[in-house]
């Protein structure tokens, strides 16, 4: 059983506060999807928990299984049992998906001779044509494309936690099905804890929330079930207060925990 536990997180961009005293726990075989209007920290969530350069932590902890998330490199979390599929997947010209995930293995010290095998499997999982195991990774590839990439990259890794941003992003009704069938399954297979963020109602149709958390003004400001997802999709965040400018974005390139074993 794995549990990451954040409390009174606060983070910054440029000197902004963003998050300000943020506390979420997520323990194994749990979907936590956190939803909230633009600006409100969602993606600053995720790319603090992995370490994105330009963001400074203010206050509070993040714990996996007791250690200490914050003090660890990107790469050391990744192989800590940390997953990010992020919103805008990188492309890594000249270095194939095989290759990427060859390189993890090596990092991790796990077996690189049932790789090819795991490949295949996860690919017919997903949908995902072969063809894209050998080429440049997510170079020339669609949205989708890239999504599928990036949860077969989970399916192979195995990882303790997924946080995904914006997993729907560009998929079609077919592909998402898919995708959203193959994290839950995770969840059950491997004991995968996630955290999922979206704005749309339409994934957790897909992927079943345990938790569904409202993220304003960089802090949880109501949690329910999937009826709470439902009811957002109806009424907006208009109750949970207006939501203040969004901050930018670190323009720091950031590849995904699984491309820091390369550091």
């Amino acid at each position: 059983m794995s549990e990451l536990i954040i409390e009174g997180l606060e983070a910054s961009a440029a000197g902004n506060p963003i998050l300000r005293g943020l506390d979420l726990t997520i323990r194994s075989g749990e979907v936590h999807a956190v939803m909230g209007p633009n600006g409100a920290g969602k993606s600053t969530l995720s790319h603090v928990l992995l370490g994105k350069p330009g963001y400074e932590v203010t206050g509070g902890t993040v714990t996996l299984d007791g250690e200490d998330l914050l003090a660890m490199p990107t790469w050391q979390r990744a192989h800590a049992g940390i997953f990010l599929g992020m919103q805008y997947p990188t492309e890594v010209p000249g270095v194939s998906l095989q290759e990427m995930l060859g390189a993890s293995f090596d990092a991790a010290d796990k077996d690189t001779a049932a790789l090819d095998e795991a490949l295949l499997v996860e690919a017919a999982r997903i949908g995902f044509d072969e063809k894209f195991l050998s080429r440049a990774l997510n170079v020339d590839l669609s949205g989708g494309e890239k999504k599928r990439n990036e949860t077969l990259q989970l399916g192979v890794l195995q990882p303790k936690i997924a946080i995904l941003d914006e997993l729907d992003s560009g998929l079609d009704v077919d592909a998402l099905r898919m995708v959203s069938q193959r994290v839950e399954a995770a969840t059950e297979e491997t004991g995968l804890g996630v955290l999922v963020i979206t704005h749309y109602n339409r994934l957790l149709t897909e992927l079943k929330p345990d938790h569904v958390h409202v993220l304003a003004k960089g802090q949880i400001v109501a949690s329910g079930d999937a009826a709470l997802a439902a009811e957002l999709e109806d009424t907006g965040y208009g109750a949970y207060g207006e939501v203040e400018a969004a901050v930018a974005e670190p323009a720091t390139p950031f590849a995904s925990g699984v491309l820091d074993v390369f550091e």
